[in-house]
């Protein structure tokens, strides 16, 4: 009898609990390439036999989702073909290892890890021979055999803990559009209170819901300055206390570190006790400024070393030329009598002056140090956090810039991830992670010296005002470069800003987390945007790490702590620097218990169409994360249910608009319900652009088009009935920053508008008219006030309420639309923007010139649109329907930044006045897509280099992927000790023909870990 079957995951878990239990089952996991497929294909049919010959039933998958306990409890065996189980998330990982654990067998065929550190459990299971099968063994079958007949599952057995799945949290924006939001802590039954770099002071109501301003200072904005930190005391119900760390204004360069009264949600700035002052250099770099309570009411500050990193070519800077201080780190994170490049621990008191605890690195009086001082021999610690069991401190040290080890210089630019159980020394300037030591080196003779000694470090730097002899280096709790760590690969790859905590306990903050977060540390990546949970062992040391909500977006994580409610609270500061960013967010995390809510999806292959209209309706992508058995119930043209059918197929037979209800049960009372509107008596009409011209632009060049409109109903404009005079033409030439939106004016004809149709579902006419002004002002005069780039300021006025922009009025929030909703309200208004000069209509057939950009010296773009809203059915209402198309011819200067597609690793930062993509390493690309290569017969792309580093490689021209057809290749390098440098390189090749995608590839084989420049933009030469 045959016992073989191919499973889809759909339909896995029904099959599962339909088998009978006394069954034998293996599950055969495989994913096929052109590699393996051959291989597959031939163990697949070995295993037949043993399917054919005995009562095992074998189910095949191709589907990672199948690596889930409840479905994995149906088995005896897994065996995985020619496939590595490093392809797994760390959920599913887990439930591997609990599988095992509980008497399950695991086997492999060609199955080894490629990396055994990126799941070290199944590098060292696999490196067991019983693990691994060979199918010309002569005792192959017996092996399987044997594993499964003794096997009874017991998952009592199983030590691993469950990892969380990501769907059983909901992460919610509370506020938006923030403005470089630095850190956060909460008033415990009030809010969450964070602070603004600029220097604003906001609280995030719990009773209200919403974001409001509670104080600002006066603060020195500029490099890594500003408002920096911010710390609730931990008696605040008694004394209603607040401490920020900020850049005071003035003359003298000065960090202060404050304790303010907070009284009727306002800060008091007259209130102000100055607890500490540290002397810096406004030159340049490396601020930290976060704070952070501990035990015991101590407060913990933490300090960059205030030293300029860039011509040092990314390894130490421990310049000792005279005046050259502010290149040197002995100068602050060495220098036991300065607080820079430190975390502080001091205890404030009530007369605001601090004491100094037990237990700081130097008792008080010894001479040449400061008492405050916990761990020094630090970079830029930006982000602290104290396990509030243990007392243990974590931060994270943000690396330094080397993108290699130099064996003259010493190790690459890492990352840390620290731990401090007591007070401790942790090597900056002289050593990085695991105590890899730099080299001493003299920069006046361009030379290195000795190599330091973690355990014999001497401070003779001329800028050390204090102790020579240093204490001994600690090593890193977790280190990382820009490459791929061997030792935590999970880290990734890419730039390098590590921030560190909080650690998890339930007591104090609800039950909303499950046990599994218990003691686990909270590490995150500013430049990566990650969030990873770490367990320690008994002894608190590194056991392993786990992704958290690895599919959410983390616009550059800032900051974030478990609130009493139970929820994770996340501060973002969004992708640009140094800027307001509308994706810079206040968010908040909830873990659901039990049973989660199915999620109802209605598809249709027709959402228009004429009398009568058959639709084919779907539900199948509704889901349910907990695989129960879905009920359905659709309504199409009655309030009754009308098919049970997951697929239906619907006949509208009579003109009207309907809206189709689908409500999805999951039989343990989770209900979702959702719609969608279907309209019967009008067909969409098809309006085609045609024209033979690429869409990029040169001096002078000139295009042919043709615009043709059909209509079921109406008719065609090649046979003159449908008018030219009712389908509009119009050519725009939009210049560097103007928005797209003044080309679609006179393009939104008399159809309804969707973000129209939401303002008249909601109250916004309250306040709001056409022309003239009710209590706010009217459409076309904000449209006229405001353009595109102003879209997310917007936004937030409308969900957050706004006033004294046009008069002393309140404008009320909208919490209840949604950003997406909102969003289109806003292109609406700014649609009624009046043009700038009387639009010029083009007939259907014609020729352009695009010479406009040489007129302004710009290079922006220009529209080709077209338009047509037919005539509708009278017996309908509202059932008119328009269409457009256009076509945006663009300059042939494309930004790396904005590529389609690019490696993972690179990151974009800003650079000389840019925005550069940079981490670019051997075998890394940008991809460009629809390039139209008639007429380009070269590309230059533009470098951009930072002084003290040995830039150099390759950069190739390939079509197609990122190894396919090179037509074209440049060497690039550069190297200045001191000053910063921008390069251009043409790259000629042969003219080719069609559109097809560009590849840019960097190659460096010689030298994999050097960078080899920073991609600032591609320009497109074409033959004129």
């Amino acid at each position: 009898m045959k016992r073989f079957k191919f499973i889809p995951f759909l339909f896995f878990i029904i099959f599962l609990f339909s088998c009978s239990k006394e069954e034998k089952k293996i599950l055969l996991f495989s994913i096929e390439n052109s590699t393996n497929k051959e291989d597959i294909a031939s163990a697949k049919a070995t295993i037949k036999a043993l399917a054919d010959s005995s009562e095992v039933f074998i189910i095949e998958s191709d589907s990672k989702e199948v690596f889930t306990e409840d479905a994995l409890k149906s088995f005896q065996a897994i065996v995985l073909l020619y496939t590595s189980g490093e392809i797994l998330n760390d959920v599913q990982r887990a439930d591997v290892e609990r599988f095992v654990e509980s008497g399950g067998s695991l086997f492999g065929i060609e199955a080894k890890p490629k990396l055994a550190m990126d799941w070290p459990w199944y590098g060292s299971y696999m490196d067991q021979p019983s693990a691994n099968l060979d199918l010309n063994s002569s005792d192959f079958q017996s092996i399987i055999q044997n594993s499964i007949d003794n096997n009874q599952l017991n998952y009592a057995l199983a030590k691993t803990q469950r990892v969380p799945e990501e769907n059983r949290f909901r992460k919610e924006v509370v506020d938006f559009n923030l403005n470089e939001p630095m850190e956060l802590d909460e008033i415990e039954g009030k809010g969450i209170l964070f602070v603004e770099r600029r220097g604003l002071l906001k609280l995030y109501d719990f009773n209200l819901n919403q974001t409001r301003e509670v104080g600002s200072l006066d603060v020195a904005y500029a490099n890594e300055d500003g408002l920096l930190g911010l710390a609730v005391d931990p008696n605040f119900s008694d004394n209603n206390w607040i401490y920020l760390f900020y850049s005071a204004p003035g003359e003298d360069p000065i960090q202060r570190v404050s304790r303010f009264n907070f009284t009727d949600d306002s800060l008091d700035i007259n209130s102000e006790k100055v607890l500490l002052e540290i002397p810096t250099i406004r030159k340049c770099c490396h601020s930290g400024g976060a704070l952070e309570f501990g035990p015991n009411g101590n407060l913990f500050i933490t300090l960059g070393d205030n030293t300029n990193p860039f011509e040092s070519s990314g390894y130490a800077p421990i310049d000792e030329r005279p005046g050259r201080a502010l290149w040197d780190a002995q100068k602050s994170a060495a220098n036991t009598n300065d607080l820079r490049g430190k975390i502080l621990r001091i205890k404030p008191e009530d007369d605001g002056t601090y004491s100094i605890p037990e237990g700081n690195l130097f008792p008080p009086g010894t001479p040449k140090t400061r008492p405050e001082i916990y761990v020094m021999g630090l970079r830029n610690p930006f982000r602290h956090s104290i396990d509030s069991k243990t007392g243990y401190l974590y931060w994270g040290d943000i690396g330094p810039d080397a993108g290699k080890p130099d064996p003259k210089r010493g190790p690459d630019g890492m990352g840390e991830f620290n731990q401090a159980r007591k007070a401790g020394f942790w090597g900056w300037p002289y050593t990085r992670g695991n105590n890899q030591a730099y080299f001493d080196y003299d920069f006046a003779a361009g030379k290195s010296l000795d190599q330091f000694d973690p355990n014999n470090l001497i401070n003779n730097s001329p800028n050390n005002t204090g102790l020579e002899k240093l204490p001994p280096a600690q090593e890193s709790l977790i280190w990382f470069g820009y490459g791929r760590s061997e030792e935590f690969p999970w880290i990734g790859k890419g730039g390098i800003n590590p921030m560190a905590g909080p650690v998890f306990h339930a007591e104090g903050h609800g039950d909303e987390f499950p046990e599994y977060f218990e003691d686990k540390l909270f590490v995150y990546e500013w430049m990566r945007d990650w969030i990873y949970v770490v367990t320690l062992d008994k002894d608190q040391n590194y056991a392993k790490a786990d992704a958290f909500m690895p599919n959410t977006e983390f616009s550059h994580p800032m900051d974030m702590i478990f609130g009493k409610d139970g929820m994770l609270y996340v501060l973002e500061y969004g992708q640009k620097w140094n800027s307001r960013n509308f994706d810079a967010r206040l968010s908040r995390i909830k873990y659901i218990k039990g049973n989660r809510e199915p999620i109802a999806k209605i598809e249709a292959d027709k959402e228009v169409g004429s009398a009568p209209l058959t639709v084919q309706f779907s539900g199948e992508k509704s889901i349910d994360y907990d695989q129960d058995k879905l009920k359905f119930e659709w309504s199409f043209d009655e309030e009754k249910v009308q098919s049970k059918e997951e697929n239906p197929t619907f006949t509208f037979e009579k003109e009207g608009i309907y809206t189709v209800s689908l409500t999805i049960s999951d039989g343990s009372n989770g209900k979702s319900t959702t719609t969608q509107k279907i309209m019967v008596g009008n067909e969409t009409p098809q309006l085609t652009i045609n024209t033979e011209a690429s869409n990029i632009y040169w001096d002078g060049k000139k295009v042919d088009y043709t615009v043709s409109v059909e209509d079921k109903e109406d008719g065609k404009t090649t046979d003159g009935s449908i008018k030219a005079g009712d389908v509009k033409v119009t050519f725009t030439y939009l210049p560097e920053g103007k928005d797209i939106v003044l080309a679609t004016v006179g393009h939104q004809q008399s159809v309804k508008p969707e973000g129209l149709r939401i303002i008249e579902a909601s109250d916004c006419k309250a306040c709001h008219a056409m022309d003239e002004k009710v209590n706010g002002p009217a459409y076309k005069d904000i449209a006229n006030k405001y353009t595109s780039k102003d879209k997310n300021k917007l936004i937030g006025s409308v969900i957050k309420g706004s006033s004294g922009v046009w008069g002393e009025t309140m404008m009320s929030a909208h919490p209840q639309l949604s950003l997406e909703e909102v969003g289109k309200i806003i292109d609406y208004i700014l649609s009624l923007r009046t043009p700038d000069k009387e639009e010029q209509t083009l007939p259907l057939s014609g020729t352009v010139t695009l010479d406009e950009h040489v007129k302004d010296k710009s290079k922006g773009r220009y529209i080709l649109m077209a338009s047509y809203l037919d005539r509708g059915n009278p017996n309908v209402n509202e059932s008119r329907l328009s269409v457009s198309d256009q076509i945006v011819f663009k300059a042939p200067k494309l930004e790396a930044e904005n590529a389609d597609e690019y490696s993972e690793g690179l990151s974009a930062w800003g650079s000389q006045g840019s925005t550069v993509m940079g981490s670019i390493l051997n075998n890394t690309f940008l991809k460009f897509e629809d390039v139209d290569f008639k007429g380009l017969n070269s590309v230059n792309i533009a470098g951009v280099y930072n002084a003290g580093y040995d830039y150099g490689g390759k950069v190739e021209l390939r079509i197609g992927s990122e190894d396919g057809k090179l037509i074209g290749q440049t060497d690039v390098g550069y190297f200045h000790p001191k000053k910063n440098g921008k390069e251009s390189y043409e790259i000629p090749f042969k003219t080719l023909e069609g559109i097809q995608d560009l590849y840019v590839v960097f190659k460096n084989e010689e030298d994999k870990d050097k960078y080899i420049l920073n991609a600032d933009w591609i320009y497109l030469n074409y033959k004129g």
